[in-house]
């Protein structure tokens, strides 16, 4: 029989085995299957009188060949990591305009440049423009102080706030160069009774132009406005009776600024009330039907979902308000309307990442890679632990840095990096979750992007559009995939896998092979998980099939074991069936030392969204005449009866198992599929009269005994097996024994309740 031949019982061909026959693999007349597969009687007599010739015992698998890692929250995590990076629409190209911000700076003289705001552009703000919450409050301490200082990120409606602001309280509005040094400014600068808007760079926000404050340690001098110098800014405004307001981006800068005299967070106001007002300006002059269509196209379910994000800012409120005025008067059809929502989440991933490392020189540099950080590690973990997000954010800062400047050593800011103002500035929120930890769960501080749309992005963006962070980001995810906790190494893992299939020649190099051909277990499973998410993809697929085939038929035992791990995700050989091939190929090798890999990967397949294939397969492996055959088949059996369903996470949902996820797999197997159930029963049997498997079979019947008794549910489920396991006065009296065994254990006993409910099954079956 070959391995191909194994292949076919995928198509279903094989009847199930019947409780009228006995089932392969029975050991009661001396073995079944030619002399290759021939085991000894259980009571150790031999034929002819002589005693058999001694066979190796099964013993039960001892956990994961991880060592548990991976196991308790992997479920979850891969679920979780699998929602976060597969968005429908998102394997489109992210291709277009990148957005760079430039700063100019006129010499090393003092700078004042400014230039008053067009009329027309200050009649389009009065119809278009919606107040942000404190409007009235920061009018008022406008007035007061002729400075006020607008912190928010870019977006959030901060320049269109301050010009508002200005135009109510000014005689006229003029914008300064943001290259102003607002420490050396003159009174005669300002004209009198005017407002003057000045807008620092995002990237600037902590060193923004003002008075020298300290060498920096480049021997320049670092350019940080304290509340000396704003207060004289205010004074020598207040002297002309003119305005001040300056726009500040999110950071430690605008952080001070906030909790000082002149700095105002700008909060945006409702999105719709920005769209509602845009969309009547924009069809002022179009008949209402036609309005009211955009606004209608506006609450659509597909529109939704290809902006992703949860709540648009006032700029993007206002953008969308253009496409689907276009929509609406015929100028952009459907596709194009969703096409140009699509670009939402990539346009603002551009916009993050355009020339984060200037100036290019550590520390001047470092809070914007801070932020970089931050965006791409929420883009890896999307949905997790806070802590999780921040310290694996730290973690790939410092990559960053040191791949920046390598002579420098970057620490980590202490009392500066609030919580709130992190998540701000990259757009997440943080919420309440629970982390499953196996045998409970736990509440924890979770963090998420406001949209579902911004992590593929946000990844997409730096890996594609910048390929000097490859480095770093290869070596931050290789780090994390060697960290022991399935919260980190299996959303590590996903994501790398991802990456590979965007670019598989480079990710293969610098991602895979580092991890295939690590000693820990937990880095080679990383490497299995990750080539199989690469296979989503059909043409990367081949790639990996052939290269896992390399491996399997290999000299490397390391290389051999990553395969198999790979294949018990029933994803690379593009089908369960075909990974059944290679799982058997691979376990029944080296007189069967990978088994114990191949075996953990096959009873993960038997927990995936096609059981009755595996259940075929294990049929025919326990009639093969191959004693490492039924050996394989039988270990698999063992870590059915042994392992947690939450344990066997795949790539791929098992929504059938979830109610059972706390069970041992045999357990939820038949609860979730009682048509499958004879199959089931036939396979235990056969483990519980093979002799050199059934100590380790009992074993783990008793275990699931122990379980059931605790747990009503699940007792209901194993009464309703327990007889198909009885074909014969032997099988009836061994279970009983069993039981009986259990009940009278010292230490454990089992419930007299549950012991006689299980006895009562079991006599009943042979009253029958």
């Amino acid at each position: 029989m070959t391995d191909a031949d194994d292949g076919a019982a995928a198509g279903g061909e094989q009847p199930p085995p019947q409780n009228d026959g006995r089932p392969g693999g029975r050991d009661e007349d001396g073995g079944k299957g030619g002399k290759d597969g021939k085991d000894g009687k259980a009571d150790g007599k031999g034929t002819g009188g002589e005693p058999p010739e001694e066979k190796p015992r099964l013993d039960a698998p001892k956990g994961s060949p991880l060592g548990g890692a991976g196991e308790a929250g992997g479920a979850r995590t891969a679920r979780e990591a699998r929602t976060n990076l597969h968005v429908e629409g998102d394997n489109q190209i992210y291709d277009g305009n990148t957005f760079y911000q430039t700063q100019v700076r006129v010499g090393a003289e003092d700078v004042f440049v400014d230039g008053p705001v067009p009329a027309e552009e200050l009649e389009h703000l009065d119809r278009v423009y919606c107040r942000a919450p404190g409007y009235d409050a920061m009018k008022t301490r406008l007035e007061r102080t002729h400075l006020l200082a607008l912190c928010g990120e870019h977006g959030t409606g901060r320049a269109s706030t301050g010009l508002a602001l200005l135009h109510d309280i000014a005689a006229g509005v003029s914008r300064l160069d943001p290259s102003t040094t607002l420490g050396s400014v003159d009174k005669e600068k300002f004209e009198a009774g005017r407002g003057y808007l000045l807008e620092l760079p995002a990237e600037d926000a902590g060193t923004a132009p003002g008075a020298p404050t300290g060498p920096d340690r480049n021997g320049g001098t670092e350019r940080r406005p304290s509340e000396l110098h704003l207060d004289r800014l205010s004074a020598l405004l207040a002297g002309r009776g003119a305005y001040g307001v300056l726009i500040v981006g999110s950071g430690d800068f605008a952080d001070r600024l906030v909790r000082g005299r002149y700095g105002a967070l700008c909060v945006p106001p409702p999105a719709a009330d920005v769209l509602e007002r845009h969309v009547a300006d924009l069809l002022a002059d179009a008949p209402v039907p036609i309005r009211h269509l955009a606004h209608a196209n506006a609450e659509r379910a597909d529109v939704k979902e290809a902006l992703g994000l949860d709540e648009l800012r006032p700029g993007e409120a206002a953008r969308l308000a253009t496409h689907l005025c276009a929509h609406a008067k015929g100028d952009a059809d459907d596709a194009r309307l969703l096409r140009e929502c699509r670009w939402f989440a990539p346009r603002q991933a551009q916009e993050w990442f355009a020339g984060a490392d200037r100036p290019g020189t550590l520390p001047e540099a470092l809070p914007a890679l801070r932020a970089a950080a931050l965006r791409l590690s929420l883009a890896v973990f999307n949905g997790s632990a806070d802590s999780l997000v921040t310290e694996s954010g730290e973690l790939l800062a410092w990559e960053l840095a040191v791949t920046l400047d390598p002579q420098y050593a970057p620490g980590r800011p202490l009392f500066t990096a609030h919580t709130a103002a992190r998540l701000a500035a990259a757009r997440a929120v943080p919420g309440r979750g629970m982390e499953d930890l196996g045998d409970a769960a736990i509440p924890v501080r979770v963090a998420r992007f406001q949209g579902r749309r911004l992590a593929t992005a946000v990844l997409y963006e730096a890996w594609d559009g910048y390929h000097n962070v490859r480095g770093p980001l290869t070596r931050w995810l290789r780090s994390l995939c060697d960290d022991q906790r399935p919260q980190m190494w299996v959303r590590a893992a996903i994501a790398a896998g991802v990456l590979c299939s965007w670019d598989y020649l480079y990710g293969f190099s610098e991602l895979l092979l580092p991890l295939a051909r690590a000693d820990s277990p937990v880095q080679q499973m990383a490497a299995a998980t990750a080539l199989a998410e690469a296979s989503r993809d059909p043409q990367v697929r081949l790639a990996v099939r052939g290269l896992l085939r390399d491996w399997a038929r290999g000299g490397d035992a390391a290389a051999c074991e990553t395969a198999a791990f790979a294949h018990g995700y029933g994803m690379v050989a593009g089908s369960v069936a075909g990974s059944l091939d290679e799982l058997a190929r691979i376990g029944c090798r080296d007189d069967g030392k990978p088994a114990d890999a191949a075996s953990y990967s096959v009873v993960r397949l038997l927990a995936g969204p096609e059981p009755e294939v595996v259940l075929r397969r294990l049929a025919r492996w326990l009639n093969d005449r191959r004693q490492v055959r039924q050996n394989l088949a039988l270990l698999v059996v063992l870590r059915a009866l042994s392992t947690r369903t939450s344990h066997l996470w795949g790539l791929q949902d098992s929504p059938a198992l979830e109610p059972y996820a706390s069970w041992p797999l045999a357990a939820a197997l038949v609860a979730a599929h009682p048509d499958r159930a004879p199959w089931l029963a036939d396979l235990v049997r056969s483990a519980l009269n093979t002799a050199r498997a059934g100590a380790a079979a009992q074993e783990q019947t008793a275990r699931w005994m122990r379980r059931a008794a605790e747990d009503p549910r699940q007792l209901d489920v194993l009464c309703a097996f327990l007889p198909r396991l009885v074909w014969d006065r032997r099988d009836r009296g061994r279970l009983l024994l069993l039981v009986a065994r259990l009940e009278r254990d010292s230490d454990e006993p089992l419930a007299p309740r549950a012991a006689a409910r299980m006895r009562a099954v079991l006599e009943g079956e042979g009253r029958r």
